[in-house]
C-alpha cells in the first residue's frame, strides 16, 4: 500500500534508537527529475523571478516562492491521474523556488549601484547572482545531514513545514486536502483584501488610540502588530518558545533602547519611534546577528572539521565501506570541491576583467567573498530553520562594512570602491540567501524521501535561469521606473546599502558603537543560555512583524494543551499545522497575484482609507475573527486524524 501521510515523528525529536522513515522509502525509485518536472521547474523559475523582483523592489518584501510553486505543482499534478507525482513535484518546487533566493540576493544590493549614480551592466548582475548562487549551493551541501537529520525535530523549519504539508496533501487527497484548501482560501483572500484593496489596515498600533499617540510622541513607546494571516500561521509553526525569544529582541529595542535614546538626546527627541529603531535599534541587531553567527561558527567547528575530513578522504581515494541509502546520497565531495574551485576561478576572472582591473585588489575581493560566504552559510541556514526568515540583509550590511574597510585599506575608494564593494556584497548576499533557501528544499526532501543528489544537481539549473531573469528584469525596471526620484521603485534594502557604503568610501560616520553593543549583547545572551541569533533577529526585524509570531505561538500552545489525552492534543496540533500552512500558502499565492496586478498597473488600493484610524479598528476586528476561526477549527480535530 502506498504511503501518503507523514510519519508520527516527522516534527518531533527522535527517541533513543528511533529512525525517521520518509513517505518515499529508501528502497523505492520514485520518478523525480523527468522532462515534465524539469520543464515546469524552469517555467516557474522564470515567472516567479520576474514577479518577486518587481514586488521586492516596489515594497522591499520578497515573497517565498516555494509554497505557491508547490500549490501549482500539486494542481497540475492532479491532471496525471493514477501517477505518483510527489517526487516530481519536489523537483518542480526545488528548481522554481530558486527564483526567490536569487532575487533577494540581487535586489537587496545591486540597485544601490543605480542609486549611487553608478552603472550596472547585465553581465555584472547576472554573474554576481549566478556565482553567488552556485557558491551557496556547494557550501551548504556538506552541512545537509547536520541540519536536516541530526537536528531533526529541534528546529521548526516553518516554510519547509508549510510546503511539505501542501505536497503531502496533494498526494493524499481527502479530508486533509479540504482542510488545507479551505485555510488557504480564507488566508489568501484575507491577505489579498489588505494588500490589493486596502480593505483594512495592514498593521495596528497603540497609536490608533489617543493615549497611544501621546505616549509615542512623548516617550517614543509604540506597540505595533501586523494583522496578516500569513504571519499568524508562521507564528503557529515556529512555536511559542522561539516566538517569545524573537519578540523579546523587539521588546528590548522598542520599549527600552528607543525610549532611552529619545529621552537622552535632544536631536533624537524630534524623531519618531520608527526612525529611532532604524537609526539605533537595527544597527545593534546587525552587530548581534554578526556575533551570533561567529558563535555559531565556533560551535559548529566539529561539523566543519568533519566536512573537511570527508573531502580529504575522498581526494585521497578513500571511500566509506557502507553504501549510502538513496535518501542519504549527496553529490560527491570531489564534485563539490571541483565546482567550488571552478566558481572561484570564474569569480576571479569576473572581478579582474569586469570590475577592478587590479590583481591584488581582485585577490583580496575574492578572499572576502569566499571567507564570509563559507563562514556565514551555516548562520543563514540556522536562521531559516528557526524563523523562516533569512537575515541576509543584515549579514550583507556587515559584509559591505567589512569589505569596504578592507578595500579602503588597500587604496580602493570612491566610485570604483563603491562598485566593487556592492558587487562583492551581491555575490555574498546571493550565496547566503541561497544557503538559507536551499536548506528548506533539502528538509522538504528529507521529510518526503527525495534523493538529495537529484535536488542538488538540478538546483544549478534553477540558479542559471533565475540569475538571467532577474538581471534582465532589474535593468528593465530601472529604465521604466528608476530607483531614485518621484514615482521611482522604493528598493528599501538597496537604499540602506547605499546609505551605509557612501560614508565608508567617501568619508563619514559609521555606527561602530552600536554594532559593538549588539555583539556584546549576543555574547551575554549566549552565556546565560538564550539563543542569540533568534533574539538578534528580533532586534533587526520590525516589531510589527515579530509580535504576530507570539499570537500564533500562543494558539499553538493553547490547542495542544487543553486535553489530558496527549493523542488528542497531538491531533489538534497537527490539524493546526495544516491550517497554518494553508494561511502561509494562501497568503504567498495571493501575494503573487497582487504583484502581477501591480506590475500591470492595476491600481485598486484605497490608500486614504487604509491609512485611517477607522481602518485599524476594522483590522483589529478582522484579526480577532481569523484567530477565532483558527482556534475553533483546530480544536475540532479527532484522534483518528
Amino acid at each position: 500500500m502506498k504511503k501518503t501521510s507523514l510519519p508520527e515523528n516527522a516534527y518531533r525529536e527522535l527517541r533513543e534508537g528511533e529512525e525517521y522513515q520518509p513517505i518515499m522509502s529508501a528502497d523505492t525509485v520514485p520518478a523525480e527529475a523527468t522532462p515534465y518536472s524539469v520543464t515546469m521547474g524552469i517555467i516557474m523559475a522564470i515567472i516567479f523571478s520576474a514577479a518577486a523582483a518587481f514586488l521586492g523592489l516596489k515594497v522591499g518584501q520578497v515573497f517565498e516562492a516555494a509554497i505557491p510553486i508547490a500549490i501549482i505543482a500539486v494542481g497540475l499534478g492532479g491532471l496525471h491521474k493514477g501517477k505518483s507525482m510527489l517526487g516530481q513535484n519536489v523537483i518542480i518546487q526545488s528548481i522554481g523556488a530558486t527564483s526567490g533566493v536569487i532575487v533577494a540576493g540581487a535586489i537587496f544590493t545591486l540597485p544601490a549601484l543605480y542609486i549611487l549614480g553608478l552603472e550596472a551592466h547585465f553581465y555584472q548582475v547576472f554573474l554576481s547572482s549566478l556565482l553567488g548562487g552556485i557558491l551557496g549551493i556547494v557550501l551548504l551541501i556538506p552541512f545537509r545531514k547536520y541540519f536536516v537529520k541530526q537536528m531533526h525535530g529541534k528546529y521548526p523549519f516553518p516554510e519547509a513545514t508549510a510546503t511539505t504539508e501542501v505536497l503531502v496533501s496533494g498526494e493524499k487527497g481527502g479530508k486533509q486536502t479540504i482542510v488545507l484548501a479551505l485555510a488557504g482560501l480564507i488566508g489568501g483572500l484575507y491577505d489579498f483584501a489588505v494588500s490589493t484593496f486596502g480593505a483594512w489596515a495592514e498593521s495596528i498600533s497603540t497609536k490608533m488610540m489617543a493615549w497611544g499617540v501621546a505616549v509615542a510622541d512623548k516617550f517614543k513607546v509604540e506597540l505595533s502588530l501586523n494583522t496578516g494571516a500569513t504571519l499568524l500561521g508562521l507564528g503557529y509553526i515556529i512555536g511559542l518558545k522561539y516566538a517569545v525569544i524573537i519578540t523579546a529582541g523587539s521588546c528590548l529595542v522598542w520599549f527600552v533602547i528607543v525610549p532611552l535614546v529619545g529621552y537622552a538626546s535632544a536631536e533624537a527627541a524630534v524623531m519618531s519611534a520608527t526612525d529611532l529603531f532604524v537609526a539605533y535599534g537595527r544597527p545593534i541587531g546587525i552587530g548581534g546577528i554578526a556575533m551570533a553567527g561567529l558563535i555559531g561558527i565556533i560551535r559548529q567547528a566539529g561539523i566543519i572539521k568533519d566536512a573537511a575530513k570527508l573531502a580529504v578522504n575522498e581526494l585521497g581515494g578513500k571511500k566509506s565501506a557502507a553504501v549510502e541509502a538513496r535518501t542519504e546520497r549527496d553529490i560527491t565531495m570531489k564534485t563539490i570541491l571541483s565546482i567550488i574551485i571552478a566558481t572561484l576561478v570564474a569569480t576571479l576572472v569576473f572581478f579582474q576583467f569586469g570590475v577592478l582591473g587590479n590583481w591584488m585588489q581582485t585577490v583580496v575581493a575574492l578572499l572576502i567573498v569566499f571567507v564570509i560566504s563559507f563562514l556565514f552559510t551555516t548562520v543563514a541556514a540556522n536562521a531559516i530553520a528557526i524563523v523562516g526568515s533569512n537575515p541576509v540583509s543584515g549579514m550583507t550590511l556587515m559584509t559591505l562594512i567589512l569589505s569596504s574597510l578592507v578595500l579602503v585599506s588597500i587604496g580602493l575608494n570612491g566610485t570604483i570602491g563603491m562598485t566593487a564593494a556592492l558587487i562583492i556584497g551581491g555575490v555574498v548576499c546571493t550565496a547566503l540567501s541561497m544557503a538559507g533557501g536551499f536548506i528548506t528544499d533539502l528538509k522538504i526532501g528529507y521529510w518526503l524521501g527525495t534523493t538529495p543528489a537529484v535536488q542538488q544537481k538540478w538546483k544549478f539549473l534553477g540558479t542559471i535561469v533565475s540569475a538571467a531573469t532577474v538581471a534582465g528584469v532589474m535593468i528593465i525596471l530601472n529604465k521604466t521606473y528608476g530607483f531614485t526620484g518621484e514615482n521611482a521603485l522604493a528598493a528599501p534594502q538597496a537604499n540602506a546599502m547605499a546609505a551605509v557604503i557612501r560614508p565608508l568610501m567617501e568619508g563619514g560616520q559609521t555606527p561602530w558603537v552600536l554594532y559593538f553593543s549588539g555583539a556584546i549583547l549576543a555574547l551575554v545572551l549566549t552565556w546565560i543560555g538564550v539563543p542569540a541569533l533568534a533574539f538578534s533577529l528580533g532586534m533587526f526585524i520590525p516589531m510589527s512583524l515579530n509580535a504576530p509570531l507570539v499570537v500564533g505561538g500562543l494558539i499553538a500552545w493553547y490547542v495542544s494543551s487543553r486535553s489530558k489525552d496527549e493523542a488528542l492534543n497531538k491531533a489538534r496540533f497537527d490539524r493546526g499545522t495544516l491550517i497554518a500552512s494553508g494561511f502561509i500558502a494562501g497568503g504567498a499565492l495571493m501575494g503573487v497575484v497582487s504583484a502581477i496586478l501591480k506590475f500591470a498597473g492595476v491600481e485598486l488600493f484605497a490608500a486614504d482609507w487604509a491609512a485611517s484610524n477607522a481602518a485599524q479598528w476594522v483590522a483589529l476586528a478582522m484579526y480577532i475573527a481569523i484567530m477565532v476561526y483558527f482556534t475553533v477549527h483546530t480544536m475540532k480535530a479527532k484522534k483518528e486524524e
